[in-house]
């Protein structure tokens, strides 16, 4: 009697299997939607529909791009985190994802343990840009003009406990520069702002800075990363100009919700991996001075855990 019932204990439990199975193998079968946690017209936006585009052709299915800002990203990434676990619904992580867990002590999910990376899609610097207005041209003649009006300059991001807010606020400090700090709802609206001359300085992402700096609408002072960037070979890097070893860069990376079949990764991964070897996205996305990566769910994983392990230290460091 034991054993009969343990087989047919097992036999269920089979049975449940195929249908997961040969759903994975399926896959997809229906439209897929990635969840960008910011606002429409950002830096991060662009590149993701752009990929979409691409992923759709090449999987079959509709691939659209929602829009969920707010929270310092965890809006979308709780949505993500909480979904069905069946590769239909995607996140594009960013730094952000890694500075949340230390700035939000409550989040309803785990930021590294409810996702499962699929790829690193790419990184890029932040670049230092002013209102033209400012009478300053270098970096330099920058923190001696901060330095000199403490308390009088404000310096925009997109958004409480962005990426673009901590970069900000780590190099100020670093600085000794004692800065306003003007949150927005996206880098749409703060970049509107700085061309204005609301605000005075920002550093945004390089990609979405290019066309605002040869148009004369702002004025790019130096790079976050410890290379130049070759979209601006002749302006020098953060540690070349006043912090000897300074490395941020903004990166981006496709995660689903964990316990998505192992199939569906690696499918997702393959797709995502080849529109990224695509001749015209990657003239299009390396010309906006992103450093495409791809490469295993695996280098992903440890990727981001090397970075949530990082950006407590540095926002404690930082006060």
């Amino acid at each position: 009697m034991n054993e009969w019932l343990a087989r047919l204990a097992l036999a269920a439990l089979v049975g449940l299997a195929l249908p997961a199975v040969a759903s994975a193998q399926d896959y997809p079968t229906h439209a897929i939607k990635v969840i960008v946690p910011f606002s429409p017209g950002g830096a991060v936006d662009g590149p993701m529909r752009l990929i979409a585009q691409e992923l759709s052709k090449r999987l079959g299915q509709p691939v659209t791009v929602e829009n969920r800002p707010g929270a310092g990203a965890t809006i979308g990434s709780e949505a993500v985190a909480k979904a069905a676990p069946d590769g239909y619904t995607l996140l594009l992580a960013s730094q952000t994802n890694a500075i949340s867990g230390s700035l939000y002590r409550n989040l309803s999910y785990d930021p590294v343990e409810d996702f499962q990376p699929i790829t690193l899609i790419g990184r890029e610097p932040g670049v230092v840009v002013v209102n033209p207005s400012l009478p300053v041209k270098t970096f330099q003649e920058f923190v001696a003009y901060a330095k000199a009006r403490p308390g009088q300059l404000d310096f925009a991001s997109s958004g409480n406990g962005s990426g673009q807010h901590l970069f900000a606020a780590l190099l100020f400090s670093q600085l000794g520069l004692s800065l306003n700090h003007v949150p927005y709802r996206g880098s749409a609206q703060a970049t509107t702002d700085l061309i204005g001359g609301r605000v005075a300085v920002a550093i945004p992402g390089t990609a979405g800075m290019v066309g605002h700096v040869k148009a004369g609408r702002l004025r790019a002072l130096a790079v976050t990363s410890l290379k130049r960037s070759a979209l601006a070979p002749d302006l020098p890097t953060m540690s070349e100009a006043a912090l000897p070893g300074f490395d941020v860069r903004a990166w981006y990376a496709v995660l689903v919700p964990a316990r998505t079949p192992r199939e569906v990764v690696k499918k997702l991964n393959a797709e995502i991996n080849k529109a990224l070897n695509d001749p015209a996205i990657r003239a299009r996305l390396s010309g906006d001075g992103v450093e495409l990566v791809g490469g295993t769910p695996e280098a992903a994983d440890a990727f981001i855990r090397a970075e949530m392990a990082r950006w407590p230290k540095i926002i404690k460091a930082g006060g």
